[in-house]
């Protein structure tokens, strides 16, 4: 694989079947129909990652799902820039955002974690916020003072799924569009 040119897309999620199908798994759900759509498959196993190869269009990319939880998804971002080169531009970040409302994707290229500890890692081991983060609305916790992280290690309620099911689609295209006209034009059309 040649590095330059190429993307490393990072689904951001918790391992493990007790996670399938919670808020904070919009990631691993994203990079799922994203692979299923180009057919790539999660066909590495390694100790801090999956991880599959393929191309969109004329660029290589790298699908990645952290193995580890989310505060240490950094580590398996920086495993894999060493592996392969990649450099920050070149990363695209999914993720679930409860700041958004259910159903709303927002790009950026850059910018802080907005408190999620998959992006804190992130940008602690690189030590670098310049990578591109898509961020799915998943809607806010209530607003009796519940613990946020209930809400998002919780699941949608039913008539949350096909607002859900639009978003990771529409996630899915954007990943494409960014890698083949870029983030800005990305943003442009997305956001």
């Amino acid at each position: 694989m040649n590095a330059a040119g190429a993307f490393l897309i990072v689904g951001l999620g918790n391992p493990g079947a007790q996670y399938v199908g919670t808020r904070h798994n919009m990631g691993f759900r994203t990079v799922d129909l994203f692979a299923a759509q180009h057919n790539i498959e999660f066909d590495r196993k390694e100790k801090l990652y999956w991880s599959g190869l393929g191309n969109i269009g004329t660029h290589d990319v790298v699908l990645l799902k952290p193995r580890t939880y989310m505060n240490l998804s950094g580590n398996a971002v920086l495993s894999m820039c060493t592996r392969y080169g990649f450099k920050p531009p070149q990363i695209i970040v999914i993720s679930d955002d409860f700041c958004l409302p259910l159903g709303r994707l927002r790009i950026r290229k850059s910018g802080g974690s907005g408190g999620h500890n998959g992006l804190n890692s992130i940008i602690s081991v690189l030590g670098v916020n310049n990578f591109v983060r898509v961020r799915l609305g998943v809607g806010a916790p209530d607003t009796d003072g519940g613990d946020p992280i209930d809400f998002v290690l919780g699941t949608f309620r039913p008539e949350e799924y096909e607002p859900i099911n639009e978003l990771i689609s529409r996630a899915s295209e954007a990943i494409s569009y960014i890698i083949e006209c870029g983030p800005d034009a990305a943003m442009n059309k997305f956001n």
